[in-house]
């Protein structure tokens, strides 16, 4: 039977009573500390109440406060419940353990934030860029990002 957010914050805390429920945000969510995503993770997935099997979405977002933050959008299969969890990390150290070994759809995932972003997902096998050509600098979804006016010798359109 499908769960509300609620009632997994609830047993999740149990558990882990460093979790932050926020109900207040557009999408409700739990805050997770970045040090503790995998093994949260892995419950989240491999917990028979909560079933989490399948990652739908993994973005990155740069909060405009100096943190960064990964957005992890789950769903269950088995069970019919929806979970978003949320991970922030300093601009300066933005660091957090890949999930691409609990949810292979992370992969790319991953990458795209990294690409985009510049979230460093410690762990993942094969974390390179996957829109942006190997030599671009910086990360285009960053708040203080300024296109570059060439690129390779190219004026840049934008």
């Amino acid at each position: 039977m499908a769960k509300d957010i609620k009632e997994i914050f609830d047993y999740l805390a149990g558990l882990y009573p460093e979790l932050d429920l926020q109900l207040d945000d557009a999408v409700p969510c739990i805050q997770v500390p970045a040090a503790s995503i995998r093994d949260i993770a892995l419950q989240l997935r491999d917990d028979e109440e909560l079933q989490l099997d399948s990652l739908m979405c993994l973005s990155g977002v740069d909060n405009a406060d100096g943190t960064l933050g990964v957005v992890y959008h789950l769903h269950s299969m088995q069970l019919g419940h929806k979970l978003t969890v949320k991970v922030t990390v300093p601009l300066d150290d933005p660091h957090v353990a890949t999930v691409e070994k609990v949810w292979r759809t992370a992969d790319w995932h991953e990458r795209e934030a990294y690409d985009l972003v510049g979230v460093i997902f410690d762990g993942h096998r094969d974390l390179r860029r996957i829109l942006l050509p190997y030599d671009w600098e910086g990360y285009p979804l960053r708040k203080d990002y300024e296109v570059p006016e060439f690129y390779l010798g190219m004026k840049v359109p934008y």
